[in-house]
């Protein structure tokens, strides 16, 4: 069907027709302003993606990973065994009774360790990060302190001693420390944390208390026990010794026997198989049984040792008369530590050595008296 289209429509469609073609090919007008030059779009870099070959470790990371390679070979996995009599069969047999884990210390094979891990058992071996396992000396024990040392004969290859820090550096609370050891028998295990806390006391298993302690929230599980802790240089600042934890797991505070207890009292044992202890020559009972009885504080001097620094310094013992026994003296303080119980003065003597001279003040007959005494090493 044709559709007839009025001549005048058809002249004004052909003049809008031209005019469109003349603006879409012709000049822009001048009055017109030329239009903006749109900028290129960014082109966003494409995101990282793991496994493509980058290395996306933060610096910590990198530094942890650094200080576990250097030093887990320094770190062991102590092992106890002990007697068990099988009533039965009628024989006694030799079994894994417990577990820690320990530092080596030198290249002659000494390995150190907490007391409490060795303390009941029948023989020790020690386990290097290559999983060879050598029979162990327990070469001495300072109980007090919680520190044993052990003797392995493996080849000086295969030692690698820890690393000590300088003498006498400083800790601080909220830097970094990591901890290696043997948690429930597990190989090699890191954790990480920071100093909660110095110079906390803990109850020692040696019977008294332990000083000066490191505060860590680094997580220490049963099997850390005598494992380095190690500061961002993977330098030891403590051994790793006990957890506060009712439940016997880590619940967020463990504590470790600071390095230079450990820098003290370890060359000791090697050198005489025990800790030396100073004093100045006087006989007192640990379990301060006249102290509770009479209701005293300080410690009761029962005897005073011929030629010793106490005789010379002039200090009395406990001494019988006609009526009964009399009281001599009794110490209240060393130096600028007051003095209560036994635990009071060992620690007012810990880590004094010997010929150093200390004030140390006693009671005699309701009377203080301030004496000095020089310090020998004692048995």
């Amino acid at each position: 069907m044709r559709v007839e289209i009025p001549k005048l429509w058809l002249i004004v469609l052909m003049l809008t027709l031209g005019a469109a073609s003349c603006r879409g090919h012709g000049e822009a007008p001048a009055a017109s302003t030329p239009p903006p030059v749109a900028s290129a779009p960014a082109v966003a870099s494409p995101a990282p993606v793991l496994g493509s070959g980058g290395d996306f470790r933060t610096e910590d990371e990198k530094n942890t990973i650094s200080v576990f390679n250097r030093a887990a070979a320094s770190a062991v996995f102590v092992t106890e065994r002990r007697v068990v009599v099988d009533y039965f069969a009628g024989r006694a047999m030799e079994v894994p009774a417990g577990s820690g884990s320990g530092f080596v210390w030198d290249d002659q094979g000494h390995v150190v360790t907490n007391f409490h891990v060795v303390a009941k058992a029948r023989s020790v071996t020690v386990t290097l990060q290559d999983q060879k396992t050598y029979p162990a000396e327990v070469v001495g024990t300072e109980p007090r302190r919680d520190i044993a040392v052990l003797l392995i004969h493996a080849p000086k290859g295969s030692l690698s001693p820890i690393t000590l820090p300088a003498p006498n550096g400083k800790l601080e609370v909220g830097q970094k420390v990591l901890a290696i050891g043997n948690p429930f028998g597990l190989d090699h295990t890191l954790t990480t944390g920071v100093i909660s806390a110095l110079g906390r006391e803990v109850d020692g298993i040696g019977g008294v208390t332990i000083r000066d302690m490191i505060q860590t929230d680094a997580a220490i599980n049963p099997g850390n026990s005598g494992g380095p802790l190690l500061d961002s240089g993977g330098r030891l600042i403590g051994m790793n010794t006990m957890i506060y934890s009712k439940s016997g797991a880590w619940a967020g505070i463990g504590f470790a026997v600071p390095v230079e207890t450990i820098r003290r009292i370890v060359p000791q044992i090697i050198r005489t198989g025990r800790a030396e202890q100073v004093g100045f020559g006087i006989r007192i009972d640990p379990q301060q049984r006249i102290e509770r009885r009479l209701g005293i504080k300080g410690m009761v001097v029962l005897g005073v040792l011929p030629g010793s620094p106490a005789e010379k310094a002039g200090l009395t013992a406990i001494r019988q008369t006609a009526d009964g026994w009399a009281l001599g003296d009794v110490i209240v303080r060393v130096g600028k530590d007051s003095v209560d119980d036994y635990d009071d003065l060992y620690n007012a003597l810990d880590g004094k050595k010997p010929g150093e001279r200390v004030k140390v003040e006693v009671v005699r007959e309701g009377q203080h008296v301030s004496l000095d005494v020089d310090l020998v090493v004692v048995q």
